[in-house]
């Protein structure tokens, strides 16, 4: 049965709502450790309470990171982003908003290819070279239960050498058997596996299984309270949504709010695909309101609380598509989600703080997400990034410090507080040509002579 644990919790208590803040845990570098004694001398010249209760430095990360690993979505991701950043110094000044999207442009895309990983796992565990696709769903008919599981996910060999032609009465039978209200769930089952397999490689047979009334009778499985069947619907959608041409007939068919409740209810597989599956369809500009008027974005924020490192990942880049649209970034605040992705930043493997930095810059183009931000310890785990994080996270952080500190003498104080000045220096001078850029910008903030900076965050010179 399929636990509907997220769905039971009342919103006050879902993680996706809390108002708890994730305190970042404080690195041992030189500048932490100088903004940390600049802090206390302040606080304890003041007469404020020195304890170590009432100490910022006192705070400890509340999550434990996982060991993440790199996929080669990342690896694909750095190439571009570095291929982005090797030309930046050729192409003229722009406004801080279009070179992020510039610069991750890629990323949602490349993204979504993250996919079907179990599917794969599975088709290397049960080779079957001698049938045909025909013979492959005639037999899996026949089976018992688990065998069937197995014959489902049959080897992709006999598919790649088939044609359109070959897999069409499969693809017929398969949507036949969905459609059929008095069909078991094991048959079923059995042929959302089949339309999975089908449409996990070869555009062509994506195509074919678009035009054959299988992605309407796969809708129903989405919220089936068998999790295998449940997931097996939801991985097929996802890669059926890889074809453009399929993109509108799963949008038409009513596909967003179950595949939102698969993200909300289903297993650790079925809500990273899920999450996919909407990515994809948020290529169509009209879906991204939807899906967020649909509840997508408090159960993205919980897989990207709670999720293994994929999951994670999923979220983040569905999240930050959705969060193109004003009113996504809003339901992204009501949820939540600055402080887990303000946690995300201190990680340092496997580009989860690059991907959690984007989703931030595009929080801080509203004036409510730059003030969650900043409350939630947004300033030092940026100034951290910059310090101690790779290249392009270093680039990333220095953008959505400026986009904090444009218009905020504050922030600009509380950015000096934190010791901010020699690592922007550092990067003025060694970094990438747009980075040096934005270094040097912010740099220029920061050295302002203002009198309000100076009241509210400290000695700006």
């Amino acid at each position: 049965m399929v636990s509907l644990t997220d769905s039971q919790i009342p919103s006050s208590l879902s993680p996706c709502s809390s108002s708890a803040r994730i305190q970042r845990s404080y690195g041992r570098s030189m500048r932490t450790i100088r903004s940390n004694l600049y802090q206390t001398g302040r606080d304890c010249e003041s007469g404020r309470d020195c304890s170590p209760e009432r100490s910022p430095t006192a705070a400890r990360s509340a999550a434990v990171s996982e060991i993440l690993t790199d996929s080669v979505i990342d690896f694909r991701l750095g190439e571009l982003t570095a291929g982005y950043m090797a030309s930046a110094a050729k192409s003229p000044p722009q406004d801080d908003a279009t070179e992020l999207l510039q610069i991750s442009r890629d990323f949602s895309d490349f993204s979504s290819f993250n996919s079907d990983i179990s599917g794969e796992l599975q088709r290397l565990a049960y080779i079957c070279d001698s049938k045909s696709p025909q013979r492959m769903l005639e037999d899996t008919d026949r089976a018992e239960p688990e065998a069937a599981d197995a014959e489902a996910v049959a080897s992709t060999e006999i598919l790649d050498i088939s044609s359109p032609e070959e897999v069409e009465p499969v693809v017929k039978l398969c949507a036949e058997t969905l459609m059929n209200s008095s069909s078991p769930i094991e048959s079923k089952r059995t042929a959302a596996a089949q339309i999975r397999l089908l449409a996990k490689h070869r555009s062509d047979f994506r195509e074919l299984i678009g035009i054959s009334g299988a992605i309407q009778a796969l809708i129903p499985l989405l919220r089936s309270t068998d999790p295998a069947a449940q997931e097996n619907a939801v991985t097929a959608l996802l890669n059926l949504s890889l074809q453009e041409s399929n993109k509108t007939p799963i949008t038409d068919a009513g596909a967003i709010k179950p595949l939102v409740y698969a993200l909300r209810t289903g297993t650790s597989t079925a809500k990273q695909n899920a999450a996919c599956a909407l990515l994809n369809l948020s290529m169509i500009e009209d879906n991204r309101i939807t899906i967020g008027v649909c509840g997508a974005i408090p159960p993205l924020v919980s897989l990207m609380v709670n999720g293994s490192s994929r999951g994670k990942k999923d979220a983040l880049t569905t999240m930050y598509k959705l969060c193109s649209a004003r009113q996504n970034k809003d339901r992204a605040l009501s949820a939540g989600a600055v402080a887990p992705l303000v946690g995300l930043v201190a990680e340092r493997s496997g580009g989860m703080a690059e991907k959690a930095m984007v989703v931030l810059s595009s929080l801080a183009a509203i004036a409510d997400g730059r003030e969650a931000i900043v409350k939630e310890g947004g300033i030092p785990a940026l100034v951290e990034a910059i310090e101690d994080g790779p290249a392009r996270g270093k680039e990333f952080a220095v953008l959505t410090l400026l986009q904090l500190c444009a218009d905020s003498a504050r922030n600009r104080g509380l950015l000096v507080r934190e010791g901010a000045i020699p690592p922007l220096v550092a990067l003025s001078q060694s970094g990438s040509a747009r980075a040096k850029h934005k270094a040097e910008t912010l740099l220029g903030y920061l050295r302002e002579p203002r009198a309000d900076a100076v009241a509210l965050g400290g000695n700006v010179r």
